[in-house]
């Protein structure tokens, strides 16, 4: 298997959250989407990968060499977004860009002006002139413009309207069709089902899941329960939760065998029920 980063045994300790020994790899080519809820380390592992965050300890390699064989060769083929850019807030995007390009040896000024141009980027406005949205799109043109082979999103699609949403998905299929490999965490689960293939559910600091996002959401079901169902099944039940007409709850697939009305899960009701527990 071609790994393009491995992280083991990723260790942050602060007073109130720590990242327990958060350990996954990204396959060449592969969209992986990173989920969890809000606090539960998503930002602080990915920060942590490029040192943006000091981890206390962690094992990382990014096509096969640490940060300290060859950092400057490994940041020349990463593009990182986490949030839009609040820098130089009062300098026109073009300066920003002019100063931004000189880092990168293989840096695309075609594909530069067609992301600006699909984002419908202005150039001229500086970005305290634009919304929240406008500003992760230009970051994400950065990204993309100096032929990254990896790419690490923090919230790329937030604040995107869902036609910029689906157009931004439209561009990591192709990307990924190129062998661009993409990690990307999200809180809007449907944008993984259109487009990642595998999943990575990091919970209270620790990874639950490193999986094919189809196996893993075809490992569960959806059950719709009475009182009476929910007491009978409660040693299999997932984060049973009360429903407009009783009880809804996750059952692992396996453990549903001759129960009706097992349906099948998404994602989104994966993640809600998992919480629960």
């Amino acid at each position: 298997m071609n790994n393009i980063l491995t992280v083991k045994n990723l260790c942050k300790k602060y007073e109130k959250f720590s990242l327990d020994n958060v350990s996954f790899s990204l396959e060449k080519g592969k969209i992986t989407g990173f989920i969890g809820r809000n606090g539960a380390g998503k930002t602080t592992t990915l920060k942590s990968l490029l040192n943006f965050v000091h981890p206390d300890s962690a094992d990382i390699e990014f096509f096969g060499k640490t940060f300290e064989e060859a950092e400057n060769e490994i940041k020349q083929k990463i593009g990182f977004v986490s949030g839009g850019v609040n820098y130089y807030a009062k300098s026109k995007i073009k300066s920003i860009t002019n100063t931004t390009k000189r880092f990168y040896n293989n840096w695309d000024d075609k594909a530069y002006l067609k992301y600006l141009e699909l984002f419908k980027v202005d150039e001229n406005k500086t970005p305290s002139m634009l919304s929240d949205g406008m500003k992760v799109k230009y970051s994400l043109a950065l990204a993309l413009s100096h032929n990254a082979e990896l790419l690490i999103l923090d919230e790329p699609t937030s604040g995107l309207d869902p036609v910029s949403r689906d157009e931004l998905l439209d561009i990591f299929l192709k990307l990924s069709e190129d062998g661009i490999t993409i990690l990307f965490s999200t809180h809007i689960t449907s944008d993984l089902d259109k487009c990642a293939d595998n999943i990575i559910y990091i919970k209270n600091g620790q990874i639950l899941a490193e999986s094919n996002i189809d196996k893993y959401v075809q490992s569960y079901r959806v059950l719709e329960l009475n009182d009476d169902k929910a007491q009978e099944l409660k040693d299999k039940l997932i984060g049973c939760k009360k429903s407009k007409h009783g009880y809804s709850a996750l059952i692992k697939a396996d453990d549903c065998q001759g129960i009706e009305g097992a349906q099948p899960a998404d994602l989104e009701a994966i993640m809600i029920h998992i919480e629960k527990e």
